[in-house]
């Protein structure tokens, strides 16, 4: 770490950190990019780091090392079961949770536990580690209702009723921890709207940015890219049609980087619209084909309606990319209208294709003002000023400064 960077932590004792996660690597979601992403950074200052996560192999099961952005960690990957209605989620047994946790627990002697959900391993770990006394920090990054439309159990009509449940268990296990943090304010304010939660910190996700290359050169093809899970919240169907609408003489062309349960729908969707020559689904890939598509493209095509923060959008951002976005929970926090990019109506095919068109159309020099903007609000998300916050946390000392939650206008809300 150089001087410029030096952390305000500097020479203090280091920490023994458990992060509870309900999902981890190797699955690729924002809550499980951000927790490899958090532990590394912490080993990296030279704490010891643990992460409690759910077995992919159940012949893989226990602590072991595992090494992350070329740092080590240990990963005590708890057994699990899949859940099928759902394309890539695994859970922890609710009714081994506690037991499992208490064994964890006893075995690394914590300073600090932080949970990231209060699905199960969240819920176990904060029911323990509350009974031992450690102090415990949490971070939500899910919205029930996004895991609720993959559940088979649940009738249609008793759907509000299963969100209202799942809301009250998120109050209670949130409730144990002594402080809790959500990605952005709109998070936060949404948190806070559906529990009994208060003064819920607004804190970045962060990234290591100078990991994203920024292309500042001319455009020589029209490449629009989408990045993130294949799931129907992200409405990729809308973007889809959106093509249909955009100025042939553009030729643009889509690239949808990621995997996921609507692969094969969206797939049949793009041929009944006579779009095979000019929409490519990548399917699962590995980091460095994912920074390099976002070097490759002229804009950077987000439709989705549940994001609490948006990982990928930031990755976008920190590549100089224009931005088009819905504007919905907390995307309006990242995507600045007219500055950085252009925010349409959620769901709205007609909007979308006009904000592509219109970045799309547009001379080179306005380009870059767009792609300087975001390579400005995106530096506001440095990985950095979140590990100062999340160990200030962990101490227990005078509350850090909450990370900005940008707004239009005012680069330094918090």
């Amino acid at each position: 770490m150089t001087a410029a960077t030096r952390s305000p932590h500097e020479g203090k004792p280091r920490l023994r950190i458990l992060i509870a996660a309900d999902t981890f690597w190797p699955e690729i979601n924002g809550a499980a990019s951000f927790v490899a992403r958090l532990g590394a950074g912490l080993a990296a200052r030279g704490h010891d780091v643990h992460i409690a996560a759910p077995a992919y192999s159940n012949k893989k099961r226990g602590a072991q090392t595992e090494e992350y952005e070329g740092q080590k960690v240990t990963v005590h990957r708890i057994y699990s079961w899949r859940w099928y209605p759902h394309p890539w989620l695994r859970f922890a047994l609710p009714w081994r949770i506690k037991r499992n946790s208490a064994k964890i627990i006893d075995l690394v002697k914590p300073d600090v536990i932080h949970f990231q959900s209060h699905i199960v391993i969240g819920r176990g770990m904060t029911v323990e580690g509350q009974k031992r006394g450690i102090r415990i920090i949490g971070t939500n990054h899910f919205m029930p209702e996004n895991l609720l439309e993959y559940t088979l159990i649940i009738p249609k009509a008793f759907t509000e009723r299963a969100i209202r449940a799942a809301w009250n268990a998120a109050g209670r296990s949130f409730g144990r921890a002594e402080r809790v943090t959500t990605p952005t304010q709109k998070a936060a304010d949404y948190l806070e709207a559906n529990t009994t939660l208060r003064n819920v910190l607004a804190i970045s996700c962060g990234i290591e940015a100078h990991n994203y290359t920024p292309n500042m050169e001319p455009r020589t093809e029209n490449l629009i890219v989408f990045l993130g899970r294949v799931v129907d919240e992200k409405q990729i169907d809308k973007l889809i049609r959106a093509m249909t609408l955009i100025d042939p003489a553009l030729d643009a062309r889509l690239e949808i980087v990621g995997g996921g349960d609507q692969e094969p729908k969206l797939k049949a969707l793009t041929s009944s619209l006579g779009l095979n020559d000019r929409v490519t689904f990548t399917g699962y890939v590995d980091e460095a084909y994912l920074r390099n598509a976002l070097t490759r493209a002229s804009v950077f095509a987000m439709p989705s309606i549940a994001e609490l923060q948006s990982i990928s959008t930031m990755e976008a951002m920190a590549s100089g990319l224009p931005i088009v976005a819905a504007n919905a929970m907390a995307l309006p926090h990242l995507v600045h209208d007219g500055e950085n990019g252009y925010l349409f109506e959620p769901g709205n095919v007609e909007q979308l294709a006009e904000k592509l068109n219109k970045v799309l159309s547009m001379p080179h020099d306005e380009v870059l003002k767009l792609k300087r903007e975001s390579l400005k609000i995106v530096e506001a998300h440095d990985i950095q000023r979140t590990l100062d916050t999340f160990e200030s946390l962990y101490r227990g000392e005078a509350e850090a400064p909450t990370e900005i939650s940008t707004s239009p206008g005012n680069s330094a809300e918090r």
